[in-house]
């Protein structure tokens, strides 16, 4: 069978906390690990989405209004979606599975994740994928 589930594929989560929203797969386990024995994937996402941005907003509130809140999760691959589009951000660099051994690397990691998503926003032509 024909592997399609790659990293930077853009997926949609389909069961959970976070259903319904939009990320990227950053590293599969096909064969699954000792711990779940099962095919997976290390998927980072957007929890919150920016909100629309019109002409009469102040600088300050389209700032405020351009922020991105981001994920970091395990996924069962029965529990997602995948779409057609690639994410040309590399993320293997920020998340990686030791990531998940405590909180403190988990939040470093997904505040670097919400930092290059907002960057990516911020490019005009790329908003396609996430948003």
């Amino acid at each position: 069978m024909v592997k399609f589930l790659k990293p930077n594929k853009a997926i949609i989560v389909l069961q959970g906390r976070f259903a319904g929203r939009k990320a990227v797969i950053v590293r599969n386990f096909d064969d699954g690990t000792r711990d779940r024995p099962y095919g997976h994937c290390l998927v980072a996402g957007v929890s919150k989405y920016p909100q629309k941005v019109i002409r009469k907003d102040s600088e300050k509130k389209t700032a405020k209004k351009s922020r991105v809140k981001a994920f970091i999760k395990l996924v069962n691959y029965s529990h997602l979606m995948p779409t057609r589009y690639t994410l040309d951000v590399d993320l293997k660099d920020v998340v990686s599975n030791d990531v998940f051994l405590s909180r403190d690397k988990k939040v470093t990691a997904a505040k670097e994740i919400k930092k290059r998503f907002e960057e990516r926003f911020q490019d005009w032509e790329e908003q396609v994928v996430l948003y």
